[in-house]
């Protein structure tokens, strides 16, 4: 029995250690108030413009991550001509090109597609205009199911509509 119940306390010990290590980064945490009154969080410091009191939590000194140190007005203008400092994971970055590039290529897909939608109707009106030019009699189905042929008016306004169609798609 006695070995039984060190396994268990080992495993508990274990389970235990493995926890606090775990919510070590979650413990590395600091909290501010911004200039908007909201409650700030990060694993990084908060901006240089804050005030102490805003400040409401720090992590301990041996957790804490330092922030890029603040550069002086005079100095800004040399360090924007040398490289910029990478803080962005490169996974990250590649996930996030990898999306745009996706939406990029969806967006494309779907411009090519009304493209290709709005050729066919410029086609298609400029066939039925010559139709209605040649003089071809046009018959139609009313609200009733009667036939009805295009009178001269019905096709002035049919050239009329026809045209205006050709003029949004024919571009």
């Amino acid at each position: 029995m006695p070995r039984a119940m060190s396994r268990s306390s080992l495993v508990a010990l274990c389970v235990a250690l493995l926890g606090a290590t775990l919510a070590l980064p979650a413990a590395a945490q600091w909290k501010w108030r911004d200039k908007g009154g909201h409650i700030q969080y990060s694993d990084l410091p908060p901006p240089s413009g804050v005030a102490d009191q805003d400040i409401l939590q720090r992590p301990n000194a041996s957790q804490r991550r330092t922030a890029p140190a603040p550069v002086a007005p005079s100095a800004q203008a040399s360090a924007a001509s040398a490289a910029p400092l990478k803080t962005v994971d490169p996974e990250l970055e590649a996930k996030r090109r990898k999306a745009e590039q996706e939406v990029e290529a969806k967006n494309k897909a779907a411009e090519e597609k009304l493209a290709a939608l709005r050729a066919e109707n410029c086609a298609r009106a400029k066939n039925y205009l010559r139709t209605l030019d040649e003089g071809v009699r046009i018959a139609r189905s009313n609200e009733k199911g009667e036939r009805e042929i295009l009178d001269e008016k019905g096709r002035a306004d049919e050239t009329r509509r026809t045209r205006e169609l050709i003029a949004s798609d024919c571009k």
